[in-house]
């Protein structure tokens, strides 16, 4: 199953149409990726386990906060579930690519903020972060599904 995100077009103040794609906050995120996850659990007849389903949804809150603070937005969202694996990509308009913070900057004060992307590399089987034709970026995570899938920390790109 792939969700698509399209509201109304709407007039900006200068009169221009303008149609949003993607959740609008990270909870909508998380409530797509609990809606396709069960849907495929009773196709299958096999459920994910509450760890499984909890990697999942933190994956997709921190993508999309990801996309919402750094990215200029979401404008795309793609939930699947392809054989064990959940393949969830968050698309959004900035090129640069995510990096991790030291927790401590250069002053030596901690930092709030700046550990999502490691998480989402830790949790994902594979991380894969490529530039849009038309500009921005998608990042796709593949998170394993079934608990005989092999877990190791995703390539950081």
């Amino acid at each position: 199953m792939s969700e698509t995100y399209r509201t109304g077009a709407t007039r900006s103040p200068a009169g221009a149409a303008c149609v949003r794609r993607g959740p609008r906050s990270p909870a909508e995120a998380r409530k797509v990726v609990r809606r396709v996850l069960s849907e495929q659990s009773r196709a299958r007849g096999t459920a994910c386990t509450a760890d499984t389903l909890s990697d999942a949804l933190l994956v997709a809150s921190e993508l999309t906060t990801n996309a919402m603070l750094h990215g200029g937005g979401v404008t795309g969202f793609d939930v699947e579930v392809v054989g064990q694996n959940l393949h969830l990509s968050v698309s959004d308009r900035e090129r640069r690519r995510p990096v991790a913070l030291d927790p401590v900057d250069r002053h030596g004060r901690h930092r709030c903020g700046g550990r999502g992307w490691p998480i989402v590399c830790l949790l994902s089987r594979t991380v894969l972060v490529s530039d849009l034709p038309a500009g921005g970026k998608r990042v796709t995570a593949v998170i394993p599904l079934s608990a005989s899938a092999e877990r190791q920390p995703a390539d950081r790109p």
